[in-house]
């Protein structure tokens, strides 16, 4: 179960950083296969915030004229897209933690 989550954070993070490189970002590091699952999550919760803060950055450039609409669309879904990830994988811990309190000791 944590081996699946964890492929999952790296498929999302390998995507993160294609997203970033077309849109013009630096080109955010893979996660090392030696990272420990608390610093994959850090990391992925980490770049969840920075997507929402960029995502209200364009917003107020593109209210300010600043923006194209396009651009503020797409850092929006983008930023959504980063949160729908982070509570899908707070939502499996969860189920986790449940199923591991509920075995017979």
């Amino acid at each position: 179960m944590v081996s699946s989550v964890t492929n999952a954070l790296n498929a999302y993070q390998a995507a993160l950083s294609r997203i970033g490189s077309v849109q013009g970002e630096p080109k955010a590091e893979a996660a090392k296969p030696e990272a420990s699952f608390g610093d994959v999550l850090q990391n992925v919760v980490e770049e969840a915030v920075d997507a929402q803060k960029q995502a209200e950055i364009t917003t107020i450039n593109g209210i300010a004229g600043k923006a194209d609409i396009q651009d503020v669309v797409l850092a929006i879904s983008n930023a959504e897209q980063a949160l729908e990830t982070v509570v899908a994988v707070r939502d499996t811990a969860i189920k986790a933690y449940n199923s591991i309190m509920q075995m017979n000791i």
